[in-house]
């Protein structure tokens, strides 16, 4: 009979630091989006659409989304990225740059 106390002990393997991300926090990256006047820093998921940090970059400047151009190491950035897609570490920057039309006099 004395077995069955056994069974009130705590489990040790599934509480909840067994659910805690890895250290480093792998799950989330912080960017840094700049357009030199500007600096603005987002906590998104490595697999969020890079849609929503436009938009809401665009939007905090007081821009439209179509004037303007987002690069990450030189490369367009397109809104159906993730910062999966690009390869993007904790920490790296994207920039805005505005959208030139035309150019021919």
């Amino acid at each position: 009979m004395a077995d069955t106390a056994d069974n009130n002990t705590p489990n040790m393997g599934g509480g909840p630091a067994a659910d805690a991300p890895a250290p480093g926090n792998s799950e989330h990256l912080n960017i840094k989006v700049t357009d030199n006047n500007n600096e603005v820093f987002f906590k998104i998921k490595r697999s969020t659409k890079l849609e929503k940090l436009m938009s809401a970059f665009c939007e905090r400047q007081g821009k439209s989304v179509t004037s303007v151009r987002f690069l990450f190491e030189g490369q367009r950035v397109q809104p159906t990225d993730t910062p999966d897609t690009l390869e993007m570490q904790d920490g790296d920057c994207l920039e805005v740059h505005q959208e030139q039309v035309g150019g021919g006099f």
